[in-house]
């Protein structure tokens, strides 16, 4: 019902479910270039360092991976080639809500540029004084994001079907809740591209003796507070290393500021105890983690056997272990 109303409504329809959703009164939806301005004197130095340098480390990956045809000459006188063409119009979703995700911005908007996109719309959702985490349009404005606009799970269909504000896209890509996935599958069944239907966010840590129990937790805690859906998975060969852990993520998770979210998330979470790395791996290849953080003496060796996974992380995430 959403979606057939922002398609019909457009703009009207996009600003009545913010007051809905995010109770909040827009009278437009586009932000302002005076907004990103302000936005640039809210975040501290220190951060905008990070996030210059996290952009320059994914500009640095993702340029490698640039296509380059290369012509064939099957048989006398035919030549093939392939050539690779940036997507004219893509979507950007950012989640807003309880975790502003500025760190996505980045990991899509850069790719976005350097594939060759044309125009690269952003939507997020604004606070309930209808503003976006600063971090978020820094971030959106030193990737290069064309146009920015307000919008929860209804700015998917405004960027699947184009309003009076926004932009009818070819592909959106981003994360969101349930209800994010859910219109991201339903526009895309005929009307447009999406990367993919992401469900709640995981991380599975597979550790031995050798890792330091305070990292582990801390880097199941960190996923663990995304949402109350998400799952934090260790599993180790270590009986020791399981215990500790188990008492150091209680100790963490008293200091977190998002604590309720994250204890609330801890109840799908498991500390699994295996007998060695080839029951580890199996076990491993078979949940097929969104996130697999490797913290094992011969990490090296253990990767290589890795075959289900989304992302693998050799070493902690913990900044004290970078």
């Amino acid at each position: 019902s959403i979606i057939n109303k922002v398609r019909t409504e457009g703009d009207k329809a996009v600003l009545e479910y913010e007051a809905t959703f995010d109770k909040v009164a827009l009278s437009a939806l586009a932000v302002t270039p005076e907004e990103i301005q302000v936005a640039g004197t809210l975040v501290s130095d220190e951060l905008k360092a990070a996030i210059s340098l996290a952009k320059q480390n994914i500009e640095t990956f993702h340029a490698s991976q640039r296509f380059v045809g290369k012509k064939v000459e099957t048989m006398n006188g035919v030549t093939c080639w392939q050539k690779s063409v940036g997507i004219e119009k893509v979507g950007l979703y950012i989640p807003g809500g309880t975790a502003p995700l500025f760190s996505t911005v980045l990991m899509l908007a850069v790719p976005a540029k350097i594939a060759g996109c044309k125009e690269i719309v952003l939507c997020t959702p604004p606070d309930k004084n209808g503003n976006i985490h600063p971090a978020i349009l820094f971030a959106a404005q030193l990737a290069g994001v064309s146009k920015i606009f307000k919008g929860g799970v209804q700015a998917i269909a405004a960027m699947a079907y184009g309003t009076e504000s926004v932009p009818k896209v070819y592909k959106i890509f981003g994360p969101g809740n349930q209800y994010v996935t859910a219109a991201k599958q339903l526009v895309s069944l005929r009307d447009v591209a999406i990367d993919m239907p992401a469900g709640p966010s995981e991380v599975e840590v597979l550790a031995d003796a050798s890792a330091n129990p305070v990292f582990v937790a801390a880097d199941l805690l960190s996923q663990a507070e995304h949402g109350i859906d998400s799952q934090a998975i260790l599993i180790t060969t270590s009986e020791k290393l399981q215990t500790e852990v188990m008492a150091e993520v209680e100790r963490q998770l008293a200091e977190l500021p998002r604590r309720e979210i994250a204890a609330k998330s801890l109840e799908n979470s498991k500390l699994i105890l295996v007998k060695d790395l080839d029951e580890a791996l199996e076990l491993t290849n078979a949940y097929a983690p969104e996130h697999l953080i490797i913290e094992t003496e011969n990490y090296m060796e253990v990767a290589e056997r890795v075959t289900n996974a989304g992302s693998v992380f050799l070493g902690s995430l913990t900044p004290e272990s970078a």
